[in-house]
């Protein structure tokens, strides 16, 4: 089982952070979020990796 340690992280115009969803790789969590901008929203997707030794 991979661990998913890349997320997709959403904010908003005020600076709030949401976390959208967590995967296995980069390219998966890029390619979620490129869909998510894609929509046409105006918040901004980032893609951040989890330091799994620091939980």
């Amino acid at each position: 089982m991979s661990e998913l340690v890349w997320v997709v992280i959403r904010q908003d115009d005020n600076g709030n952070r949401y976390r959208v969803g967590r995967y296995a790789t980069r390219q998966e969590a890029e390619r979620v979020a490129d869909t998510l901008d894609a929509r046409g929203h105006k918040q901004l997707y980032l893609v951040e990796r989890i330091d799994r030794r620091a939980s």
